[in-house]
């Protein structure tokens, strides 16, 4: 293959910083290509102490550009993007840094590769663990993993940039309300009735959910109940889009915009969503990654396993995935897959969440096991959300109960979640769920 292979250090300490990086990555089409991202990370500033804490990052491009022709691209998009001159080590709108170019040495009064101080960094070579931990450093003699082992850091603090927020993943177990602009969602609790109905009660139920510790609220008009028919598009925006526009001007928490179309994401987005939640995990609509990496929005991906009934369904998913019999080899299978699928399409790491899809497709053991073993999708890397709310195993370990009074099994269940594992649970009674996991976290995250 023609080009270089080069590995760059993206970091911001002022502003907007995880935009910031965005924008870098955006900005480097200009002379290369981006092959793959590393998480992002939240790191304390190092040489200079007394300033902004830093957003890290590490990506993998490939360019035809010389060491020195890509030094200086680097630098010309640096100053694009609002970089001044700063004070040596000091705060900084961007910066970027070459690491590795194939596996030369070069040296120059302005460059060199490998960089000097690569092995005191634990800012880079976190990042870089997470795209090539056996990279060889080739005057060193050691890999990206035996370096970081020999400087001995702590591990690095992963971030998401939601919106305005910015969530450090492994401080708590985070809380997705779910409001569902339908008249015939599983657990009973839709609000669809004409359009400025569902705005009102959107509104009481973001309230009640943000005061009880909702971290975020997922607003979906299209029902995903056993045995549900697909709606028409324009139905779908009709539903949601007042309740987007509305809670968009009225709350400080983010907004998921939960559909498997995305036109309906991209408008939610526009009108002031700041997360996609596809339970079809891009299989229905693959634009789904390209409108999330054109607004910078988390996607998660979810395994799902339904057989579609209607017919247009199976035209744009096909029949419902094929197993081998090892149910978490199976769903790690496949969420990989959606992974590399999304990164193809523009995302960045740090913007990706996976979801085991409990309920859809699985039956009440398969979801019992599932919950057994979520602690198995760690494997994978990716910040996991769970979504066991009110679901039917529940009930019937309840001995039958309906869903509107399956509030406390969705807590225990939740809490298993989260000793297993979990970063994000997806629920409807946030006020059961957020006290129970304020104890489990309490227990589960606390430093003693």
């Amino acid at each position: 293959m023609a080009g270089h292979t080069a590995y760059l250090a993206l970091g911001s300490n002022l502003g907007d910083r995880a935009g910031n990086i965005q924008a870098a990555l955006r900005g480097m089409e200009r002379f290369g290509a981006v092959e793959e991202t590393s998480f992002l990370y939240a790191t304390a500033p190092a040489y200079i102490t007394d300033q902004p804490e830093f957003l890290n990052a590490a990506c993998r491009i490939r360019t035809d550009l010389g060491p020195l022709e890509l030094l200086a691209a680097l630098k010309e998009l640096e100053t694009d993007l609002g970089r001044t001159d700063p004070v040596r080590y000091g705060p900084r709108v961007v910066d970027l840094d070459i690491v590795f170019y194939d596996d030369i040495v070069f040296e120059a009064a302005e460059l060199r590769i490998p960089h000097l101080r690569l092995a005191e960094r634990d800012f880079v070579l976190g990042p870089l663990l997470d795209i090539e931990p056996d990279l060889m450093h080739p005057v060193a003699g050691q890999t990206v993993r035996q370096l970081w082992a020999t400087l001995g850091a702590a591990p690095l603090t992963r971030v998401m940039p939601v919106g305005k927020a910015l969530w450090r993943w492994g401080e708590k177990t985070r809380i997705m309300g779910i409001i569902n602009v339908t008249a015939d969602s599983f657990s009973g609790d839709g609000i669809l009735d004409d359009a400025g109905a569902a705005v009102d009660q959107a509104l009481i139920q973001a309230e009640q959910m943000i005061a009880a510790g909702a971290d975020v609220l997922d607003v979906g008009g299209h029902s995903t109940r056993p045995g549900h028919a697909l709606q028409a598009e324009t139905d779908e925006l009709a539903r949601v889009m007042p309740v987007i526009e509305a809670l968009a001007g009225a709350v400080d928490v983010p907004l998921s915009v939960d559909t498997f179309r995305s036109v309906v994401a991209e408008a939610a987005l526009a009108a002031g969503a700041s997360m996609i939640n596809d339970v079809w995990g891009m299989r229905y609509d693959r634009a789904m990654g390209a409108v999330a990496a054109r607004h910078a929005a988390p996607l998660i991906l979810m395994d799902n396993r339904m057989r579609p009934e209607d017919e247009y369904y199976r035209n744009r998913v096909g029949e419902a995935l094929s197993g081998t019999g090892d149910l978490l080899g199976d769903i790690r299978a496949e969420l990989s897959n959606l992974l590399v699928r999304a990164q193809e399409s523009g995302l960045p790491r740090w913007l990706l969440m996976v979801d085991p899809g409990i309920g859809f497709g699985k039956d009440g053991a398969v979801n019992v096991e599932l919950l057994r073993r979520l602690g198995e999708l760690q494997r994978l890397g990716y910040p996991v959300l769970c979504g066991p709310s009110r679901k039917g195993f529940i009930g019937t370990l309840l001995g039958g109960l309906p869903p509107e009074e399956r509030a406390e099994g969705t807590a225990a269940a939740c809490v298993i979640a989260a000793e297993r594992g979990a970063d994000i649970v997806r629920v409807h009674d946030v006020k059961t769920v957020s006290r129970a996991l304020r104890v489990a976290d309490g227990i589960l995250r606390s430093a003693g």
